[in-house]
C-alpha cells in the first residue's frame, strides 16, 4: 500500500508535468491537501513529507484536529458550504475560506474575525457548471458580490473557486476551469487565486490557471464519510 508520502511525491510529479506542458511555472501552483474525514495522524503524516496547507470541509472534525495538531504551523483552509451559525468558529480558526457565495456570510466572517488576525483570505465560490445540487453564486452575481466583499475590513478577497461537474472529457474539464479564469479577469480587480481541480481534473485545472488544487482522493485515499 502507497504511503501518503509517497501519494504526495506522485501528485507533485502530476503537477510538474501539468505545469510543463503549461509552460507555467510550478511555484505558482499550490497543493492543498484535503483532510476531510482523514484523522490528524495523516495530516501530521502529510505535514512530515512537506505539506503545510490543509482544506477542510466539516468545521467540528476540523477544529479537533487543529487543537490535536496545534503542535505543528498549518495553514488551515475551509472549502465546504458555510451555514450562518459556523461563521464565527470559521473566522477565528481559519486562514483562508474557499466556499463563500453570499454577501451575508461574507459580512458575518468578516464582523467575526478577531482583531489580532490577518484578514481572513476569501474565494468566491462560483457555480459554473449551473447544478442545482452545488453551491456556489451564479456567474451573473459575481461582480456585485466581488465588489461587495472588496469593501469589508476583515477580509481579503484573493479569488474565485469552483467545483464543476464532473467528467471524464479533458475538453469539458477545461472548458469550466476556463470560465472561471475568464470570470475572475473581467472583475479587474487584480486577484491573484484560481482555487481549482481536485484529484481527477488537476491537469486541466493547472493548464487554465489553477493557483491552488485540492486534492484528496490522490493523497489520502478514499474517505469514509461514516465518520461524518
Amino acid at each position: 500500500m502507497s504511503t501518503i508520502a509517497e501519494n504526495i511525491a506522485k501528485v507533485g510529479v502530476r503537477i510538474r508535468e501539468a505545469a510543463q506542458a503549461s509552460r507555467r511555472d510550478c511555484a505558482s501552483i499550490g497543493l492543498l491537501a484535503v483532510s476531510k474525514t482523514k484523522p490528524a495522524a495523516a495530516v501530521r503524516e502529510a505535514f512530515a513529507a512537506g505539506i503545510q496547507d490543509f482544506g477542510e470541509n466539516y468545521l467540528q472534525e476540523s477544529l479537533d484536529k487543529q487543537i490535536e495538531l496545534s503542535d505543528l504551523p498549518l495553514t488551515w483552509h475551509f472549502i465546504g458550504p458555510i451555514q450562518s451559525n459556523k461563521t464565527k468558529a470559521i473566522a477565528e480558526h481559519f486562514a483562508w475560506v474557499h466556499s463563500v457565495d453570499r454577501l451575508k456570510i461574507a459580512e458575518r466572517l468578516s464582523a467575526q474575525r478577531p482583531a489580532h488576525l490577518p484578514a481572513l483570505n476569501i474565494c468566491l465560490q462560483v457555480n459554473v457548471s449551473g447544478e442545482a445540487s452545488k453551491s456556489g453564486c451564479s456567474p451573473n452575481e459575481l461582480a456585485a458580490l466581488a465588489q461587495a466583499v472588496t469593501q469589508l475590513p476583515n477580509l481579503r478577497l484573493r479569488g474565485l473557486m469552483t467545483i464543476p461537474e464532473p467528467t471524464d472529457d479533458p475538453g469539458e474539464q477545461r472548458a469550466a476551469f476556463a470560465r472561471l479564469r475568464d470570470l475572475q479577469q473581467g472583475l479587474n480587480l487584480g486577484l491573484d487565486t484560481l482555487s481549482m481541480g481536485m484529484s481527477h481534473d488537476l491537469a486541466a485545472a493547472i493548464a487554465e490557471g489553477a493557483t491552488w488544487v485540492r486534492i484528496g482522493t490522490a493523497l489520502f485515499g478514499a474517505r469514509d464519510y461514516s465518520k461524518n
